[in-house]
């Protein structure tokens, strides 16, 4: 076999788990596959700073980061904390704000998103100019399956490509057709973003909607949850799936869901844990009651924001590159 040909059967595996591990995903039988996109909760600790603050630490640094700096000193993590104040005053004012604090919070509950657009970043720009054209995009992901019209998998690339091309475009703000970081990243992870939210919306009723009638009936709400695969008895959650279809999917009771009963279904409007810990950090730590807080204010506090170890390890101490 060609070296061409290994290529070719490497990116059409690519895609194609690419394309089961989110569109087109099946559940198993007695599985429940979930389309609806949830605000992650900040934590999993218990919120009660009367016993500690481990909550706010995951929430301010994320989980992950927040390790790190239970094994830095006093001195060590107010200066650490000092840099990151730094950063999150975006405007360069001298304050941080309700706004930028919950930004800040948003940014490091989801780092792992802006991690994997840097990992597709190189590998998508292919002049290293710093932006990613649909060209670029299209021949690094699709350049080899594209020379061959009847691929062996019969999977539909150009359909996923024609897909992929709308997506772009609708991150594409400013339709140059050429990505900065951000709007790849809008692109990669449109569920993240409000302006992409109606392409997300499309999608998944392009997913479900077998029909192709424009609207999501009970059967095709169920069908994209559950395979029968020959069972003839239902789970109960499948049984509980068909009666919120009904009750509160269907919210004109007309025995479909449109776009914008689609929409309520997969992007609820669930509480912003983001925008409740960001007011909580400065209402406890703004000394001067200015609804706003400084960086001498924020290091003040440092055990709510970031925490650390008393104890001195000398040598043994764990120490971190820059945040």
């Amino acid at each position: 076999m060609k070296e061409t040909d290994l290529i070719i059967m490497d990116l059409r595996q690519f895609l194609m788990c690419l394309s089961l591990c989110t569109a087109f995903a099946l559940s198993k039988p007695t599985e429940k596959k979930d389309r609806v996109h949830h605000e992650p909760q900040l934590s999993d600790k218990v919120h009660n700073d009367a016993q500690s603050f481990d909550y706010d630490h995951d929430a301010f640094l994320g989980a992950e980061e927040a390790k790190t700096f239970d094994q830095l000193t006093p001195e060590e993590s107010k200066e650490r904390l000092g840099k990151i104040v730094s950063k999150i005053d975006g405007d360069k004012d001298g304050f941080v704000t309700v706004d930028e604090l919950k930004a800040w919070i948003k940014f490091a509950q989801k780092r792992w998103i802006y991690e994997d657009v840097e990992r597709q970043w190189k590998g998508h720009d292919l002049n290293e100019d710093g932006l990613v054209s649909w060209e670029e995009y299209k021949n690094a992901t699709y350049g080899y399956v594209l020379d061959d019209p009847d691929p062996d998998d019969g999977f539909n690339y150009k359909q996923m490509m024609v897909r992929d091309e709308r997506r772009f475009k609708m991150a594409d703000k400013d339709g140059d057709l050429i990505a900065t970081k951000e709007e790849f990243t809008a692109f990669l992870h449109p569920e993240e973003y409000d302006y992409m939210k109606d392409i997300v919306v499309q999608e998944t009723m392009e997913d479900i909607d077998k029909n192709a009638d424009g609207f999501i009936d009970l059967e095709e709400y169920i069908g994209d949850m559950y395979s029968h695969d020959g069972n003839a008895d239902e789970p109960e959650w499948v049984k509980t799936e068909r009666e919120q279809f009904v009750e509160f999917r269907d919210k004109n009771r007309d025995g479909k869901m449109d776009k914008e009963e689609t929409k309520d279904w997969i992007l609820p409007s669930d509480y912003d844990h983001a925008e409740a810990e960001a007011r909580h950090l400065v209402y406890e730590s703004d000394q001067n009651k200015d609804g706003k807080l400084t960086k001498e204010e924020i290091v003040d506090k440092y055990d709510l924001f970031v925490g650390s170890q008393a104890t001195d390890f000398g040598e043994a101490l764990v120490r971190h590159d820059e945040f």
